[in-house]
């Protein structure tokens, strides 16, 4: 589980210009379910995902991660622990938890040019020291997965949008963690594209997968797989949702 508990963001605080993205949410989401973060443009979700994320650090309030989430692996100190609470962990052990906890797909799919799609597969696995073959390997693994073994070689910039898409979320499964994190990954699909990457998250889900989408796309927070809609306005939860 993942728990918020009266999580507040505030950009330039004390200033004119203060701004309060996110402020004061207290939830909680489970292991193995499909969780959509569901509003409008503004509405805060982007920061609740980065902080959900442990990309950004809230300006008050405690995120933990419990056991059915980090599933025993070793964080602090390579002491196994089941709950962490992650709002005041020096950065280098946040780094750990991001590399260890999380997989990200970004709006903009955030693909580096220039390089392969092999390449950008791999890229999340360099900071683990691993031999560089057992990387390729596993990075050839997931793009078959996909039905990308065939492109590995191309450039990225070659790809069409479901492609790129699909080395997207190829390259966030590549260290294997246990939550998915995505930030209006349809937004510049269409219908048939977003259907299928719902189909894919469906997928990941039966493998134990945990995943926490931002989108005000109807096709994500109205699919059946979605286990629970959590409205977001404001900064501030509205509602529940399922």
């Amino acid at each position: 589980m993942i728990q918020l508990l009266n999580v507040r963001k505030g950009f330039n605080l004390g200033k004119a210009n203060e701004f309060i993205a996110v402020g004061g949410v207290t939830l909680a989401m489970e292991a193995n379910r499909i969780t959509v973060l569901k509003g409008p443009s503004g509405s805060g979700k982007t920061t609740l995902l980065s902080l959900i994320g442990c990309m950004a650090r809230p300006s008050s309030g405690r995120i933990t991660l419990q056991n059915g989430i980090i599933g025993g692996r070793s964080f602090v100190g390579g002491m196994k622990t089941p709950e962490v609470e992650v709002t005041s962990l020096p950065e280098r052990f946040l780094t750990e938890i991001r590399r260890q906890t999380f997989g990200f797909i970004f709006q903009q799919f955030n693909l580096v040019k220039g390089i392969t799609v092999l390449e950008n597969v791999m890229l999340p696995a360099y900071p683990l020291g691993e031999k560089h073959g057992v990387v390729r390997r596993r990075a050839l693994a997931l793009l078959e997965m996909f039905g990308l073994g065939e492109r590995a070689a191309a450039k990225v910039e070659w790809l069409s949008g479901g492609e790129a898409q699909r080395v997207a979320i190829a390259r966030a499964l590549m260290n294997d963690p246990p939550v998915i994190i995505a930030d209006e990954p349809t937004a510049h699909l269409d219908s048939k594209l977003s259907v299928a990457f719902m189909e894919i998250i469906a997928r990941l889900k039966e493998q134990g997968k945990t995943a926490i989408i931002a989108s005000h796309d109807p096709l994500v927070f109205g699919a059946a797989m979605v286990d629970r809609v959590v409205a977001v306005r404001d900064g501030l939860l509205d509602g529940d949702g399922q």
